[in-house]
């Protein structure tokens, strides 16, 4: 295996930044194309399929195609399959909900994270941790407001069902990366996951004019640039140094919401984005101390 680059925490922090730039803009493109008559399920065809050359390409150019190579196929199979589902709601989100109110609850994958790690992990989750979860979760009701018809309660199912999902593959994802390259990982859930998504074809697909094919393939661009951003960040810092710069991403939404389907946000979801992106941060600094403190070896409540 190839020795470690040297931490460069202002270009992982860069990149980070650039990534979640492509993500927002890959959300814009799947509801655009939702308005233009694309299924749910042809959008992530076409998201995982463009993706498989791509990856391909890069890594004959680097020469690095042995990193297909994995001992864990199985894991794959089983990754892919959530990952699908777990697209699926995410998607789904954006097409049924503005782009600020989907992204701020894709924010709540923190605070699964936290729950999934006491429940499957059996880690202990001290004051700090609670007290974030209660203040996350007092943000998504405070944004959904349950029973009042603010949200469509299928959106807001589909955001934090994804959410959960998110959270649920950051653990299989932990644990392939024990033994494989992040980019084998991107690439094996592309090139099973289209597989998947293209069963569904021959009962959604339609024929498209030339602006929606543009916006299909843009789709796919901005999703594959964003994970390879996302790779290239982790090789230089620090997951918990970089992904602060997640929560960039409701100014992008916000952004294209505005410009190109003019909608800006309610007032409930300023005040309920603060409470949720402050308990993801919160989670993160207490992952970050506790990480310190098991590597200087001091007991920590």
């Amino acid at each position: 295996m190839a020795n470690s680059p040297q931490s460069r925490p202002l270009l992982a922090l860069s990149l980070r930044l650039l990534a979640v730039v492509c993500l927002s803009t890959m959300a814009m493109l799947v509801k655009l194309g939702g308005d233009h008559g694309v299924h749910l399920f042809e959008i992530m065809f076409w998201r995982q399929f463009i993706t498989v050359p791509l990856i391909l390409a890069w890594l004959f150019f680097h020469r690095q195609l042995f990193l297909l190579k994995t001992p864990q196929f199985g894991a794959h199979i089983r990754r892919a399959g959530l990952g699908v589902f777990g697209m699926s709601l995410m998607f789904g989100s954006f097409l049924v909900l503005p782009l600020a109110e989907a992204t701020t609850l894709n924010f709540t994958v923190p605070l699964f994270a936290t729950l999934l790690s006491m429940v499957m992990l059996k880690e202990h989750i001290g004051l700090w941790r609670w007290s974030a979860l209660a203040m996350g979760f007092a943000g998504v009701i405070v944004i959904t407001q349950p029973g009042s018809g603010h949200l469509p309660a299928l959106g807001a199912a589909l955001g934090l069902g994804s959410a959960f999902l998110m959270a649920l593959l950051s653990i299989y994802i932990k644990d392939l990366n024990r033994s494989d390259h992040p980019l084998t990982i991107v690439f094996w859930f592309a090139a099973l996951g289209a597989p998947l998504t293209a069963l569904s074809l021959p009962f959604v697909m339609t024929p498209h004019d030339g602006t929606t094919w543009a916006l299909l393939i843009a789709t796919g661009l901005a999703g594959t640039a964003a994970q390879l951003l996302l790779t290239l960040a982790l090789r230089f810092g620090e997951v918990s140094s970089v992904i602060v710069m997640d929560y960039t991403g409701l100014i992008w939404a916000t952004l294209y919401g505005a410009l190109i389907w003019n909608h800006l946000p309610p007032a409930a979801t300023w005040f309920g984005a603060p409470l949720i992106i402050g308990a993801g941060l919160i989670i993160i600094w207490r992952e970050h101390a506790l990480s310190r403190a098991h590597t200087l070896g001091v007991t920590q409540p």
